[in-house]
């Protein structure tokens, strides 16, 4: 019996998926539950298994197009089974590089979707078509610049081919491997002062280059919207003495450091954040639409940048977790987050969430909260600062912290006093044990 292949939400907030890959070619055997197919997703690259056995007839959905969930973007049936009624018209209201009829299906390069033109590269020898390890976001951004993934350098983790290693072949040789002008821009146009992404200098004439959008960055702008609008936020700022959180942290690595581990003012700040939730849990709280949902367990949001935008890994019961713990996690969390390789109940769930854009020498800012999340932290860098103790002006490492709350679900004493005890933990590094 046949059976269809639809696009399925593999995350909880997936509304689309672009399909990065089929791992299974027209013709092929298929058995149930076997992998078909590699999805992006709002998050991660995620596995698409088949749902029936017999013979991939029909693929209706190109690499590099999307379509919306529940769309038909394949066709699993018996070799010799009629499937035309099945296949006709199908991939979805609203699918994008959906297969054409048979005598136009002439293999399309990765990452081209319908309307986009991108050129074929040259032919593939069968010793160059072994797969390149590459992040989808590299590979799409490979074909519109027409370049051959197997001539770049990955520095990503494994070798994997990165955003900024086809971003530095663009820069060093921006033409195509096959003779001709790269895309976007204009080749007859005088060098642009314009800096691309990533802080690379324009190449030279190009004036300007219009980049897809990721299943990550359309749902960025969506979330970001909708938190804008309906939540009303505001704002409440406290400057931390972190005098002896820096020197806790110093010895507390000196101690670890014949096991070769390690720990960030980062996780202190973690740390700090998760036992102040846990004693103030009107803080950590969800609002419901008709009802909030106070939390006496702290699953912690921590922010990390990934490729082409933002994902939120989270750390369970961070409030029972000690500092090498919570280190380890984030880390680990961050690196498959980073490669989108994180399962879905990894970036859910999160009761309160900080961001921590120090690194970056900033000073202070304001986050969106992710709503239905109550709040969120934004943490500025630690910086040498003076102040008056005592009367007299004297130097201290001093850092901003910005919450950004839910007026709906924090009123500005409440989020005041977790705040207070926060400063207190990072001031002391010993009342977090206490």
């Amino acid at each position: 019996m046949a059976t269809k292949v639809h696009m399925e939400a593999l995350s909880p907030t997936m509304e689309e998926g672009q399909l990065v890959r089929w791992l299974k070619a027209e013709g092929d055997a298929v058995s149930n539950g076997e992998i078909l197919a590699e999805i992006e997703t709002d998050k991660a690259t995620m596995e698409l298994v088949a749902r029936g056995d017999g013979v991939l007839r029909k693929v209706l959905l190109r690499e590099g197009g999307t379509a919306p969930v529940g769309a038909v973007i394949g066709v699993i049936a018996g070799a010799d089974e009629d499937i035309g009624g099945m296949a006709a018209g199908e991939g979805g209201e609203g699918a994008t590089g959906a297969a054409g009829p048979p005598e136009a299906e002439a293999p399309e390069p990765a990452g081209a979707e319908a309307g986009e033109g991108a050129a074929p590269g040259p032919p593939e020898s069968p010793q160059e078509g072994a797969r390149v390890k590459a992040s989808p976001l590299a590979r799409r951004l490979a074909e519109e610049a027409n370049l051959d993934l197997r001539s770049l350098h990955g520095s990503g983790p494994g070798g994997r081919v990165v955003k900024r290693d086809v971003e530095d072949a663009k820069v060093g040789g921006f033409a195509s491997v096959t003779g001709g002008p790269a895309h976007g821009g204009t080749a007859g146009s005088a060098p642009a002062p314009a800096v691309a992404a990533a802080g690379t200098p324009a190449p030279p004439g190009v004036d300007f280059e219009d980049l897809a959008l990721s299943q990550m960055r359309k749902t960025i702008a969506r979330r970001l919207v909708e938190s804008m609008s309906p939540v009303p936020h505001f704002f409440l700022r406290v400057s931390v003495d972190m005098t002896r959180t820096v020197e806790a942290r110093k010895r507390v690595n000196a101690l670890l450091e014949r096991d070769g581990e390690r720990i960030s003012l980062n996780d202190f700040i973690l740390k700090a954040t998760a036992q102040a939730l846990a004693r103030h849990p009107e803080t950590n709280s969800h609002w419901n639409g008709d009802s909030v949902r106070r939390h006496y367990r702290v699953h912690l949001g921590v922010a990390v940048a990934v490729e082409d935008g933002l994902i939120t890994p989270v750390v369970r019961d961070a409030h029972l977790k000690g500092l090498v713990r919570i280190s380890r996690e984030v880390r680990e969390l961050a690196t498959r987050g980073q490669e989108k390789r994180l399962r879905p109940e990894e970036y859910t769930g999160s009761t309160f969430s900080v961001s921590n854009l120090g690194m970056f020498g900033i000073h202070e800012f304001t986050a969106v909260i992710n709503p239905p999340e109550g709040g969120i932290l934004a943490v500025g860098g630690v910086e040498d600062t003076p102040v008056v103790e005592g009367g007299q002006v004297v130097v201290k490492p001093m850092m901003k912290v910005t919450m950004s709350c839910d007026h709906r679900v924090i009123d500005g004493a409440t989020g005041a006093r977790f705040l207070q005890t926060l400063k207190a933990m990072l001031e002391e590094p010993g009342a977090i044990l206490v």
